[in-house]
């Protein structure tokens, strides 16, 4: 009988105001920062029972027990993809009571693990400003902000344009566990259906919970209403700008261009106000791979790679790390932000999982981000941007909506965040050329073809910079040269006719003559001697 020890989620560097233009900064964004959704305790919780002890009484029995100790009513909420139960407390409880109520579940004979079912946000960036239309710089694909695109073609991009000549994703899906997702025209070309795993109505803004419309109705939120202080947040449509680095439409003459912009997003809905619960978030983990949830329909078209670009301070919970490893047995590679709070990634989840792609970020120089989280757990970099520099952000797809949706526009964000679906959209890539590549697999080629950066990057970042072409043409089979062309067969020469030879009329001299008889007269011993 184990329980995890109560965790606090993770920020990120505070977002920057959006100018309107460089000269008038009025217009501005009040945007996520460093939020902790479980300041003022947990109310929620995941317990695996023993397999023989799955009853309704047991269960019941066991959370008596733990209730009573800390004053509070409980009760089994719903059940998990693994078996597991989520617990619900009547109200929250500090991290002394949450220790002592997970301890007192712990100790029933019939209780198998414990854990928080902590809540975790996005990894929050900074904005920058949305640029204009390149249209007076010529660029290859046509789209018009081709040009701001550094995180894909810049010297210190992840160099994806030579890998499209091979491939641009196609035939594979990427699925984006989130906030969710709101109509761009520069990505509906590329939707499919996903699902929305929130549970909690409060944080889910659409009424009913879980649902098959992964709609993001927005995550802002007021002072005091996400931890205890008094920041508050405009709707950040984080899902939104993730999908568009991943895979948004290229070569339609408008906006950005993805990764992989011929690969399919499927949008998975687990963030909403004040974050998402883990429970939920190892569900879509499960869903989105292709496994089975209790009361959801069946994923139709699983994803060959899922995207996480979220987190939280603690480490990886039994829960999540089953759901991923499911997720990577049936095929799936997870890929997920290292964080952004300039520390040790093995401190924090999903970045301390095994079996996922952890991804730190750079910036346009080669370097390691400012706010990046680094360490062993830290397999590659790709570019996460830094905004404080004037082009330095990774630019993508979002919305103008300051609580809910509104029109779509592009605006530039720095993250981790923005560093994984670099990453992912490559693993589309890679799985498009060869689709019997397995995650490990994908996760070697990615490391073995990846640049080294600076030395503020080494044994920090992994195993450098990730490198979408090279990784692409390990990957891709390698054409055999064409059989050479058969040789003609030579046509016979006809021999010709025997011609019977004529004597010849001319006489021969008396040395020829000689010469061509002499023999017949050295055999022959009668000598005349003419007198």
């Amino acid at each position: 009988m184990v329980f995890s020890a109560w965790g606090l989620a993770d920020g990120a560097s505070a977002m920057e105001p959006v100018p309107a233009s460089p000269e008038d900064r009025s217009a501005v964004q009040t945007e996520h920062e460093h939020i902790d959704p479980n300041a003022e305790g947990l109310d929620r919780f995941i317990v695996t029972f023993a397999g023989d002890s799955r009853s309704s009484e047991d269960r019941d029995r066991a959370v008596d027990v733990a209730e009573k100790a800390v004053g509070t009513s409980a009760d089994v909420v719903r059940e998990t993809a693994d078996g597991s139960v989520v617990v619900a407390t009547e109200q929250k409880l500090d991290p002394k009571e949450s220790a002592e109520f997970m301890e007192k579940l712990a100790q029933s004979d019939t209780v198998d693990y414990v854990e928080p079912d902590s809540l975790v946000t996005i990894a929050d960036e900074r904005t920058g400003e949305a640029p204009k239309d390149d249209d007076d710089k010529p660029a290859d694909p046509n789209d018009t902000m081709y040009s701001s695109l550094w995180g894909l073609h810049g010297q210190w991009g992840a160099h994806v344009p030579d890998a499209w000549k091979t491939t641009q994703g196609k035939d594979t899906t990427v699925a984006v566990l989130d906030t969710g997702i709101t109509k761009h025209p520069d990505l509906e070309a590329n939707l499919i259906p996903g699902y929305d795993f929130i549970s909690r109505e409060e944080a889910a803004r659409d009424g009913n919970g879980r649902d098959a419309d992964p709609q993001d109705e927005g995550d802002w939120f007021g002072p005091r209403e996400c931890g205890d202080n008094d920041r508050k947040a405009k709707s950040s449509w984080h899902g939104t700008h993730v999908a568009g680095t991943i895979a948004a439409v290229g070569n339609n003459e408008q906006g950005i261009i993805g990764v992989s912009p011929e690969a399919k997003i499927q949008p998975v809905r687990v963030l909403g106000k004040c974050g998402g619960s883990t429970s939920d978030i190892a569900d879509a983990i499960v869903w989105a791979s292709g496994g089975d949830v209790p009361g959801v329909p069946k994923n139709q078209t699983p994803a060959q790679v899922i995207n996480m670009s979220l987190g939280g301070r603690h480490q990886c919970g039994r829960a999540a790390q089953n759901a991923i490893d499911g997720a990577v047995a049936r095929g799936t590679t997870v890929v997920v932000s290292a964080g952004n709070s300039k520390a040790d990634a093995a401190e924090f989840f999903p970045a301390s999982c095994k079996n996922v792609v952890t991804v730190a970020a750079s910036d346009s120089h080669g370097k390691i981000a400012p706010y990046s989280n680094f360490g062993n757990v830290v397999d590659v970099a790709a570019p996460g941007g830094d905004t404080r520099e004037r082009g330095g952000g990774i630019l993508s797809t979002l919305n103008t909506g300051a609580t809910t949706p509104e029109e779509p526009t592009y605006v530039s964000y720095q993250g981790t965040s923005m560093a994984a679906p670099h990453v992912s959209g490559a693993a589309a890539l890679l799985k498009s050329v060869d689709p019997g590549l397995t995650p490990a697999r994908i996760e070697e080629v990615l490391k073995e073809k990846a640049v080294p950066l600076d030395q503020s990057c080494e044994g920090v970042c992994g195993a450098g910079l990730i490198n979408a072409a090279a990784s692409v043409a390990a990957v891709a089979p390698v054409e055999a040269a064409p059989d050479p062309a058969p040789a003609p067969t030579p046509t016979p020469t006809p021999t010709p006719d025997p011609v019977e030879s004529k004597p010849s009329t001319v006489k021969p001299t008396w040395r020829q003559w000689w010469k061509n008889n002499w023999k017949a007269f050295q055999g022959n011993r009668h000598w005349h001697r003419r007198g």
